[in-house]
Parts: structure tokens; C-alpha cells; sequence
């Protein structure tokens, strides 16, 4: 377990189980948003796809995302491990909520200096609306891969409860005592 992708829906906890995993097995985790998105207005990086090509070239990382057209087949081909959080609506509805609204309160800067708006809210493509309505067309298509001949070279450890992913994470070797809850 080397080349990691961390798949689910927005609000699964994509970013928080890569980070805490590449912490615990020394691997180096790369944030998929970060990358994209490196200038204000939402600006994305021309050259994205080469950069990840050349991080997945490496004999060990983590990924945290599923999105990503441009990149999806590729983190899928290199990867030997995907962790696929799939969690229902119930929990990642309240995820993605609280973290927006944190984030536009606070006007917190995430990827590219960019900030999460109150006007964004009322966009399509806002987090939370695009947790909402993406969750079962995201859901199918990560199962999809899951079965597809070309990635079963892939481990598949998925999740269904946000418990069991911590469990999990508690006995990964490396994993030092007092593990961190997920969530």
C-alpha cells in the first residue's frame, strides 16, 4: 500500500483520510483541489494533468480525490490501493454543510487564495449543492471502477460508516497508539 487514491463523494472526508494515512505510512499526500486551483477566481493550473503524471510516476503517494477527468484514468492505473469512502447522504451532508458555512463565515482562503461566498450557495456547482446531486451518479461510478478488469490490479478497502474507516486507520501498520478519529 503505496500509491493511494482516497475515492467518495465531496464531504466524505477524502482530505482528512489521506492526509492522517500519508502521516502514518510516511507517504506523501497530495491534495487534488490544491493542485488544480492555484489562482484566484478559481483559476486552474494548464498544467495539472502533467503534474500529476509525474507525482503518480514516484513508487509511493497519496491522492484524495475522484473528480478530475484529465486525471481519473491515470490515478486509477497507477494506484495500488484505492480507500473508497461511501458514505450515504446522512453523513456527508452535515460534513459539507459545516464545512462551507465555516468556510464563508470565516472567509477562509482555500485552493488558489480562493474563498467560498455566500453567493456562491446559490451555484450548481457550490459544494454543497454538488454533494447533494452528485452523490448517486459519483456512487455508481466509483462502483463501476471498482469492477472494471482494467484496475483489478487495485486493493478496494471501502467504507460504508465513517466508524469503520477509523477502526481501520487504528490498525494500519505504523499507526501509532491513540488513533485519531475520522471525523
Amino acid at each position: 500500500m503505496r500509491r493511494i487514491l482516497v475515492a467518495g463523494i465531496t464531504g466524505a472526508g477524502k482530505s482528512t483520510m489521506a492526509r492522517e494515512l500519508g502521516r502514518r505510512l510516511g507517504v506523501p499526500y497530495h491534495e487534488m483541489d490544491a493542485l488544480h486551483y492555484v489562482a484566484p477566481g478559481w483559476g486552474v493550473d494548464e498544467e495539472f494533468a502533467a503534474k500529476v503524471a509525474a507525482i503518480t510516476a514516484a513508487p509511493a503517494w497519496i491522492f484524495d480525490s475522484f473528480g478530475y477527468p484529465e486525471v481519473r484514468d491515470l490515478l486509477w492505473e497507477r494506484a495500488d490501493t484505492v480507500v473508497w469512502l461511501d458514505y450515504g447522504r446522512a453523513v456527508i451532508m452535515p460534513r459539507v454543510l459545516r464545512r462551507s458555512l465555516r468556510r464563508t463565515l470565516l472567509r477562509e482562503r482555500i485552493f488558489g487564495g480562493n474563498r467560498e461566498t455566500l453567493s456562491g450557495w446559490f451555484r450548481r456547482d457550490h459544494p454543497a449543492w454538488w454533494a447533494w446531486s452528485q452523490h448517486g451518479a459519483r456512487r455508481a461510478d466509483i462502483a463501476s471502477r471498482v469492477g472494471d478488469p482494467r484496475f483489478s490490479h487495485l486493493r478496494v478497502i471501502r467504507f460504508g460508516a465513517p466508524h469503520e474507516a477509523t477502526a481501520w486507520l487504528g490498525e494500519v501498520p505504523g499507526a501509532p497508539p491513540g488513533t485519531r478519529a475520522l471525523g
